[in-house]
């Protein structure tokens, strides 16, 4: 069954509700040691962290059970031998099925939003919850506070049969992604698109066409992702974001994301397109 979402903010208390705990603490999750496998914890795992229902925030329904999301403001001591925390969400990605992955997304992105908006921005009035919305409201001025998305461009350039692959200066690992950025203010998606490109490896691009969008919840971005052509310019990376970029042929390809991403997403497109097999499994 698909996860059904809810804007429900308080979640239900009957005590035969059967529920899946998204326990958050920072941008990672509390889960369960299973063996050489993690679980959500339990009930009872929860309540044995000291966190009340009422404090948690209903996300919604996935196979017939309330989903949950709550945070964990205590330190990895506090957890016990069954328990621990894990380091952050990508590092879950081989362990929860895709719906658990995406709603522990939407978990995470929700806790950061409650907890950095504990305090009205205008008069720093503690905050209270709207029923029926997934707001944060002041009750001394009535200053309303959403959860904050980022939007963000993803872009595959493509120049004929080769396609611009970038290895980010920042991230770990050598592999070699899409081109992305977010964007600024007074800016459309295509403009970013055309900013982010040039800033980042120095060409200039056209014909930008849309692809698709992913939730990407580190902690709280959009990704839309594009394909474009290039237009003109060589390659000259920033230095600061961008380490290396190239021109890359579909049978000729170096270390690309996991299948997780769009970006990977993008490029597997690109390589069924252009050699009519679906792209290997890396």
């Amino acid at each position: 069954m698909a996860f059904i979402p809810s804007h429900v903010q308080t979640p239900p208390h009957s005590a035969s509700t059967r529920r899946i705990w998204y326990v958050v603490q920072g941008s990672g999750l509390v889960v369960r040691r299973e063996g050489e496998r993690f679980v959500l914890p339990s009930d009872d795992d929860v309540k044995r962290l000291g966190i009340e229902l009422t404090a948690a925030h209903h996300l919604g329904s996935l196979d017939d059970a309330h989903v949950v999301a709550a945070a964990f403001e205590g330190d990895a001591t506090e957890l016990g031998a069954d328990l621990v925390l894990a380091a952050g969400l990508r590092s879950l990605a081989s362990t929860l099925s895709p719906d658990q992955f995406w709603v522990a997304g939407r978990a995470i992105h929700v806790i950061d939003w409650a907890t950095t908006n504990r305090f009205c921005g205008r008069c720093g009035t503690p905050t209270e919850r709207v029923s029926g919305e997934r707001s944060m409201r002041c009750p001394a001025c009535g200053l309303s506070a959403y959860p904050r998305i980022a939007p963000a461009i993803i872009v595959l350039v493509r120049k004929g049969d080769e396609a611009l692959l970038a290895r980010n200066a920042r991230f770990p690992g050598a592999f070699f992604s899409t081109l992305a950025g977010f964007a600024e203010i007074g800016e459309s998606l295509e403009q970013t698109l055309a900013r982010e490109v040039f800033e980042e490896v120095g060409v200039q691009v056209g014909n930008i066409r849309y692809f698709g969008s992913q939730p990407w919840p580190f902690p709280h971005s959009l990704m839309i992702g594009f394909t474009c052509e290039w237009t003109g310019g060589d390659i000259r990376v920033d230095g600061n974001e961008i380490a290396e970029a190239n021109w890359f042929r579909a049978d000729a390809l170096p270390t690309i994301p996991p299948r997780l991403s769009i970006a990977r997403n993008l490029i597997d497109a690109w390589v069924e397109e252009v050699t009519g097999a679906p792209a290997p499994v890396r």
